[in-house]
């Protein structure tokens, strides 16, 4: 199914869901980890997060064939307080593993208030704000966050090589309307968008980069494959601050699990760190959502500076384009659709979105 915007095609949600699901369980992972995978990476381009939607799908079905990313198997726990978990991953899917993690906090957070859980070692995560609303509609608040402990791409601020990854941070904060969801990285773009942009010839809207020398440039193939760096949020005159956020990234979900750079590991491997919080616990949940929801309504009555229509919240925009996905189907370009196409035709997989 199409629209009639140019190399754009629309999917039923449900269908793609399926196939794709079809697509991870052809390449061995069985269910539920299959349908697990499936949801965060169309619900990530439902809300416009292409980089980490079915763009990641080949290369996710590669990796279950190759091993990298393990079919089956258990978090082993290493660590387990009631209100404190820690989890080995074993390269099991990022994303499974995180719906996991969202089902034990939901089992225990009446009786604890606050449930964190750190694992160590899951395969990738995809995109962090889509795991978000399934907490925030049931009036919690999630932070979430992951890195890798055997990737960089980001240099420490006034460096010149790479040592963090982007290592992003979101966050949900419940409203009696839609959540505010906050999903940023410590890096002023990602590993991901740097590839694409790379890959297309194309370059960065700013210097977004140091090359290996150090130098500032709007290259991304630079930082990509040139021996340079993404530069933190604040760039070159308030780098301090992403690098400082890197830094609590990293301590959150490596120095915590136990599993970080120091050990030197190999391969594909992220570390998460989720902390669900019931205000409940605290000031009662409805006190909570009375002032989360005046102060998002006088974020959104801010007068505007020139040039910008509206002052907007962290997922007002990606909630929207949720709900038009939902009534129109899910939005893929046609170079995603393609790829997506071919990796399940060579497997045998008749579509059933088309």
């Amino acid at each position: 199914m199409s629209n009639a915007q140019p190399n754009i095609e629309r999917w039923p949600r449900a269908a793609l869901e399926g196939d794709v699901a079809r697509l991870f369980a052809a390449a061995g992972l069985a269910e539920p980890k299959a349908g697990s995978v499936a949801r965060p990476l169309v619900l990530a381009d439902m809300m416009g997060h292409t980089t980490h939607g079915l763009a990641l799908a080949p290369g996710y079905v590669d990796a279950l064939e190759s091993g990298d990313m393990a079919c089956d198997g258990e978090p082993e726990v290493i660590s387990d307080r009631g209100a404190c978990v820690a989890w080995k991953g074993h390269r099991l899917p990022g994303a499974w593993l995180i719906e996991r993690g969202i089902d034990l906090a939901l089992e225990r957070i009446a009786i604890h208030g606050v449930f964190t859980l750190t694992i160590a070692g899951s395969h990738h995560t995809g995109a962090l704000a889509t795991y978000l609303p399934r907490l925030t509609e049931r009036g919690l608040l999630p932070i979430l966050s992951c890195s890798g402990p055997a990737a960089a791409g980001v240099a420490p601020f006034g460096g010149t090589r790479s040592l963090f990854t982007p290592n992003p941070i979101a966050a949900g904060i419940p409203t009696t309307g839609d959540p505010v969801l906050l999903d940023i990285s410590a890096s002023i773009t990602t590993n991901n968008r740097a590839k694409q942009l790379a890959k297309a010839g194309q370059r960065f809207p700013a210097a977004w980069a140091l090359d290996a020398a150090g130098h500032p440039t709007d290259d991304p193939a630079a930082a990509v494959s040139g021996g340079g760096s993404l530069l933190p949020i604040g760039g070159l005159d308030h780098g301090h601050k992403g690098y400082g956020l890197a830094l609590l990234v990293e301590a959150l979900t490596q120095v915590l699990s136990g599993l970080g750079r120091n050990t030197h590991p190999r391969g594909t491997l992220m570390n998460v760190f989720l902390q669900v919080i019931d205000p409940d616990a605290f000031g009662g949940r409805s006190a909570f959502e009375a002032e989360s929801t005046w102060l998002a309504e006088a974020c959104r009555k801010n007068p505007p500076r020139p040039g910008v229509e509206k002052v907007r919240v962290p997922g007002e925009h990606a909630m929207s384009q949720q709900r038009a996905a939902q009534a129109q189907g899910v939005p893929l370009s046609r170079t995603i659709a393609d790829a997506l196409a071919a990796c399940m035709a060579e497997r045998g997989i008749v579509r059933t979105t088309a």
